[in-house]
């Protein structure tokens, strides 16, 4: 599926200077562009490996294990704040954005890998039809949406404009899940660019 990156600003702009931070009257007339992605079956857009800190490799294809999450990621070095002993939280391995809500913050896809996520998908992250425990189908993997919350932080708005953050972080944004949901891989298997996204069913 060709995405536009953003579909309700002129091309003119976005050729100008896509990297600009968007506007809040831009990230608002994309809402209904992101309510419109489909609920039960998507499209993994974007594959992103991150290897380092503040590094990033854009993938055709990638591994999901149940060890190491996307296989080559630094999610198991990088440990968390979130548990007791610093440690890779086992409900933070996936980062998963919808490609949507990438573009309407990032402009075009060779910059959505800033937002720091592995996974950008076309289809509804919102807590209404991905509610924890809900399983999605990717390619040959399967994986399992956590409750651990994803919110957009300091980064995100050196990278997408304080305007942005407010955005993903807004009672809509967050109804939305606009900055992203966690995962956790349920059965390991390769993932590519492209692949069908479905809706399993839920626990």
């Amino acid at each position: 599926m060709d995405l536009d990156p953003l579909p309700a600003f002129a091309p003119a702009t976005m050729t100008a200077d896509p990297a600009r931070h968007r506007t809040p009257d831009e990230l608002e007339l994309a809402l209904d562009h992101i309510r419109r992605a489909p609920s039960d079956h998507g499209t993994l857009e974007l594959i992103v490996r991150r290897p380092d800190v503040n590094e990033r490799e854009i993938l055709d294809t990638g591994h999901l294990s149940l060890q190491e999450g996307l296989e080559g990621d630094n999610w198991r070095d990088r440990g968390s704040s979130r548990t007791p002993d610093g440690g890779p939280h086992p409900d933070m391995q996936l980062n998963i954005m919808s490609a949507r809500a990438a573009a309407a913050v990032a402009g075009p896809t060779d910059r959505w890998a800033l937002a720091g996520d592995q996974l950008y998908i076309d289809l509804d992250l919102s807590t209404e039809t991905l509610p924890p425990g809900t399983r999605l189908a990717v390619g040959e993997a399967i994986i399992q949406i956590t409750a651990e919350p994803h919110t957009g932080c300091g980064k995100f708005a050196a990278r997408f404009g304080h305007d942005a953050l407010r955005f993903v972080n807004s009672p809509t944004g967050r109804a939305l899940n606009l900055r992203g949901v966690n995962a956790r891989v349920a059965h390991p298997g390769p993932i590519r660019q492209g692949d069908p996204v479905r809706l399993q069913r839920r626990s």
